[in-house]
């Protein structure tokens, strides 16, 4: 039987859980940081800016069982700004249970909250499962990311 999933912010007693479930979200994506990064992000995440980065985390039997990143910034074809979804990610064993729906559609909320109902995120194509929930609760698009070379 799937347990409840709750959804709140990212807090300093989360320290040990947050990293290893960013940990497994970089790994999944074959990405080490070294950990000046995740000490930045943590002190970031315990006082974001106006503009982020925020942190949630979804919880499944008072146990975090995943996470998600966003940030606000500018956009030039839409004056309120835009919400930008950057990190997702769900512990493999809790998949399946609502949590990584649950934890976009905070980000939903807050992004209406704050008068920004633009969100965004990106995925690998390969990330056919991820894809499948995402087709049902967005839009893909045509646009491919390019970085600097």
């Amino acid at each position: 039987m799937a347990q409840a999933i709750s959804i709140r912010p990212v807090a300093a007693a989360d320290r040990a859980d947050w990293a290893r479930l960013w940990r497994g979200y970089l790994a999944f994506y074959r990405t080490e940081l070294p950990e000046a990064v995740y000490e930045t992000l943590f002190a970031r995440l315990m006082a974001p800016g106006a503009d982020g980065p925020f942190g949630l985390l979804a919880e499944a039997g008072g146990r975090p069982v995943g996470l998600v990143h966003y940030l606000y910034h500018l956009h030039c074809w839409r004056p309120e700004g835009v919400v930008y979804l950057q990190d997702l990610f769900v512990d493999p064993e809790a998949r399946g249970q609502g949590a990584a729906r649950a934890l976009i559609e905070a980000v939903y909320a807050a992004a209406d909250a704050a008068g920004r109902p633009s969100v965004y995120w990106m995925t690998e194509t390969h990330n056919t499962t991820a894809r499948a929930l995402y087709d049902r609760i967005g839009a893909a698009t045509d646009f491919m990311k390019y970085v600097r070379g």
